[in-house]
């Protein structure tokens, strides 16, 4: 008998199987719809309306983009530079003395069809702005780190809440059986603000959360295999530990019916298994052509890094992981989007080492065919200040940022909302994390307000009581 399959068995009789429980419940929601456009069981048409994308990887900056030095040409601050900033109203910086307004240190151009005004630090992102829609004035609850990146990562600006990643597994499931449902990638310099309560699944079963891969370690995923001075492991040994363990978790099943931890821990020992012939194969790539190593700049030492993780990111995709986020930017002083001190002289630093493979991967993705259903998210946790702080840096400013969609079910070389004349605030369409979930679960063939879990006595959802879905961006 096919070990995998009997445990599996094993595992619905266990007073039914929670997750199993949760997915019939999932599965009775889709069935329930009515008319031809009825989204598929298997999750592919979606759970409640008919899918546009079946996968999404996220690009997540961290520590607050300045959008006024990117995406979001402002005249006004040329016009107006090093003068007092006067909105009509009392102005306060987040961490410091508000200072004079200062125009962007960068050079914009418009580029494609579409006109868009981008500036000199994205030389290469600058050419697919016909393939981007892109999310004007996205605003954010707060200006701090922490509570800022948990909200555009959970929906919530406290921590034990389950990430968009996360609801994403728990609501479709995964599209191969070798990979996680799930993967992030981290920036090697370090972890993001909150470390990896951002890529918690909270109160969801943990086999939700996401599965961390270090790209730059010689063993990127930890205790995969035993370790080279290990002789004793063998076939047999294998054999007698997993019999023993399912002893145990038999006993421990039957004393906490109610505990879904087993289950997922289970789960999670069985993917490690089955990662053990796969993740090797997804993680080489040393069968990649020049060309391709190329256009991430995997040949620059600036890019190669962020290069690798995305190249990564795409063979990932390609092997059947629904959900993929490639960090950019460490927790801290530096390292990061978090230009407090110099503008001019860190953000084009950081701007470079993201932007030729950025664009590299949307180039190739939309040669593989793999943009027709794939949902890329570019996003940050705010943006800064149109004024200074000390002499060349800029202060968190919550009350506008930009992020971009790309792919599947996306209208390229769209854009929605505009900030006010010094990209202080949004002016008009404005946005927030709750709408960019919606819109990504939506492209999902997921209605937002419906995928809910009950959970101390509320029925939660990634969207809280907000959220609308931005269609201004669909095709």
């Amino acid at each position: 008998m096919d070990r995998r399959n009997s445990r599996r068995e094993w595992l619905w009789g266990l007073g039914g199987g929670f997750g199993g429980l949760a997915l019939a419940d999932l599965l009775g929601r889709a069935e329930a719809a009515s008319g031809p456009d009825r989204p598929r069981p298997e999750f592919e048409g979606g759970l409640h309306h008919r899918a546009k994308a079946r996968r999404v990887l996220q690009i997540f900056l961290n520590g607050g983009v300045s959008q006024m030095d990117t995406f979001d040409r402002k005249p006004e601050l040329d016009r107006l530079h090093d003068r007092p900033f006067d909105p009509g109203e009392h102005v306060e910086g987040v961490t410091s003395t508000p200072g004079k307004l200062m125009k962007s240190p960068f050079a914009f151009r418009q580029y494609g069809e579409s006109g868009r005004w981008v500036s000199e630090v994205f030389p290469h992102l600058a050419t697919r702005v016909d393939d981007l829609a892109f999310v004007m004035a996205l605003t954010s609850r707060t200006n701090v780190h922490g509570p800022a990146s948990y909200l555009m990562n959970t929906g919530f600006l406290t921590p034990g809440f389950p990430c968009l990643g996360a609801w994403v597994s728990y609501g479709l499931g995964a599209l191969g059986d070798d990979l996680p449902t799930f993967v992030v990638l981290p920036d090697p310099r370090g972890l993001p603000y909150n470390a990896k309560g951002n890529f918690s699944a909270g109160f969801l079963p943990m086999a939700h959360q996401g599965t961390t891969i270090n790209a730059a370690s010689p063993e990127p995923i930890p205790d995969l295999f035993p370790p080279g001075s290990a002789r004793w492991p063998s076939a047999e040994a294998e054999r007698d530990g997993l019999q023993r363990l399912a002893a145990m978790n038999r006993r421990y099943a039957d004393r906490n019916a109610e505990d879904s931890r087993l289950e997922s821990r289970i789960a999670s020992y069985e993917l490690a298994a089955r990662m053990q012939l796969s993740a090797p194969e997804a993680l080489e790539l040393a069968g990649e052509s020049d060309a391709t190593r190329r256009l991430y700049g995997l040949d620059e030492p600036a890019t190669a890094d962020f290069g690798r993780r995305c190249l990564l990111a795409r063979r990932l995709l390609e092997r059947g992981v629904r959900f993929v986020q490639v960090w950019s930017g460490a927790g801290g002083p530096k390292d990061n989007w978090d230009n407090h001190t110099d503008i001019p002289n860190e953000l084009p630093a950081i701007a470079r080492s993201v932007d030729r493979p950025t664009a590299g991967l949307l180039v190739d993705l939309k040669a593989r065919g793999l943009l027709d259903d794939t949902l890329v998210v570019w996003s940050t946790e705010f943006g800064r200040m149109p004024f200074t702080q000390g002499a060349t840096g800029r202060d968190h400013n919550g009350g506008t940022s930009v992020a971009w969609l790309a792919g599947a079910g996306v209208k390229a070389g769209a854009a929605h909302g505009e900030s006010d004349p010094w990209s202080w605030r949004a002016a008009s369409g404005a946005s927030t994390g709750y709408d960019l979930h919606a819109t990504i679960l939506h492209l999902l063939g997921i209605d937002h307000e419906r995928l809910t879990v009950r959970h101390d006595g509320i029925d939660r959802r990634l969207t809280d009581v907000h959220g609308h879905v931005i269609r201004e961006v669909l095709a």
